[in-house]
């Protein structure tokens, strides 16, 4: 059949490649994958790259349709009806897919430029050699109280012996008290200084002030407290919230009615407030996303997004974590899965996703739900 649609997928993170897979199955549509390098980032696995316990990289050819093809390059600008790169092209198209993804916090506090972050890569990377330069017993903090924050003190913890840490934030603060208290009781058992009830104020060159005139001393800090979304929804004139999210309706499709349909970490969905940044998220997204695009090139009336989430998982170091089942508007159950016996399942849940992932891009296609249905159908929510 002759291609008669052309559709741009800005981003290749889990909702992007969902959308640019999903859509790929239709001879109908060509489908160009637009990402700044070419590799799958398992941002779910980057406090592993940070402490050195594994990788977190697929080849995107391993990953995308061989209907979808990849531009690796970096959008500049989108409209409707073209994407402007960096590096002068414009690629023509009938739809935008806006995948873009998040990153680290920026200008939270003074001195933030001194942190280390877990957010993307090169991040992770650059926060791994700077471990293995320190010298024995040097001070690391953690700033960050969150799922984040608490997988990396926990990994870091449990992979380098040598420092002391620090974590400023209150672990397990949304979890109900059976799991809350195993998750303070697991980075005890690591030695991690808990301090809560405290924020910080400044980051100094020689460590962290607190709000309550504590100076921590730290070698190195790492920030984990809060993401942030690229600009280029902003730059491109798109309604965006405070936090230059863009602003989309029930279907997914831009608040202002243009072809651009937003997916994964940077959009907000109106009325869909317990949608937070997460591969659980971003995978149904990214596949309701791709029909949405397929509604609207095909002039028919897009359907709603109905989204539930399952599960929020826990990774303490490679030998324990915590598996805490929620409602479908993600509020915590009484009942858990703690412990030695978390860390296989969590495990099993992660490759099942990447399993999912190549299946769809050899044709088996996913049904709209789109996270892996093995493992009890749980995906794992990191942020």
């Amino acid at each position: 059949m002759t291609t008669q649609f052309d559709v741009v997928v800005v981003g290749a993170g889990y909702a992007g490649l969902m959308a640019a897979n999903r859509l790929a199955r239709h001879p109908e549509v060509a489908v160009t994958v637009v990402n700044p390098r070419p590799v799958f980032v398992e941002r779910t696995r980057l406090h592993q790259v940070a402490a050195g316990s594994g990788s977190a990289t697929h080849e995107l050819a391993d990953l995308l349709h061989p209907r979808a093809r990849l531009r690796v390059g970096t959008a500049e600008r989108i409209g409707s009806n073209a994407v402007s790169l960096t590096d002068g092209t414009v690629l023509g198209c009938d739809a935008v897919v806006y995948a873009v993804g998040s990153g680290p916090a920026t200008g939270a506090v003074p001195g933030l430029d001194r942190a280390f972050s877990v957010s993307d890569l090169e991040s992770a990377s650059a926060l791994n050699a700077a471990l293995a330069e320190l010298p024995a017993h040097a001070p690391v903090v953690v700033v960050g109280g969150g799922f984040t924050g608490i997988e990396s003190i926990a990994e870091l913890a449990s992979e380098h012996r040598g420092p002391t840490y620090t974590l400023v934030g209150d672990p397990g603060a949304g979890f109900p008290d059976g799991t809350r208290e195993y998750v303070n009781r697991t980075l005890d058992r690591f030695g991690v200084d808990v301090r809560r009830g405290v924020h910080v104020a400044r980051l100094t060159e020689g460590g962290v002030l607190l709000d309550d005139g504590t100076a921590i001393p730290a070698a190195l800090v790492v920030w984990t407290g809060g993401f942030s979304v690229p600009d280029l929804a902003r730059r491109s004139d798109l309604p965006v919230d405070e936090s230059g999210r863009l602003r989309v309706g029930a279907t997914l499709q831009s608040a202002d009615g243009t072809t651009v349909v937003g997916v994964g970490d940077a959009v907000t969905v109106a009325g869909q407030d317990h949608i937070r940044m997460s591969c659980q998220a971003a995978m149904p997204l990214g596949a309701h996303g791709a029909d949405t695009v397929w509604n609207i090139l095909q002039g028919r009336r897009p359907e709603p997004l109905s989204m539930r989430f399952v599960a929020q998982c826990l990774s303490l170091g490679r030998g324990r974590g915590a598996l805490q089942p929620t409602t479908r508007e993600d509020v915590p159950n009484a009942f858990a899965l703690r412990g030695r016996i978390a860390a296989p399942v969590k495990e099993s849940i992660l490759r099942a996703t990447i399993t999912a992932m190549r299946r769809q891009a050899r044709g088996r296609d996913l049904r709209r739900s789109a996270a892996p249905s093995a493992s009890l159908r749980l995906a794992r929510s990191n942020r």
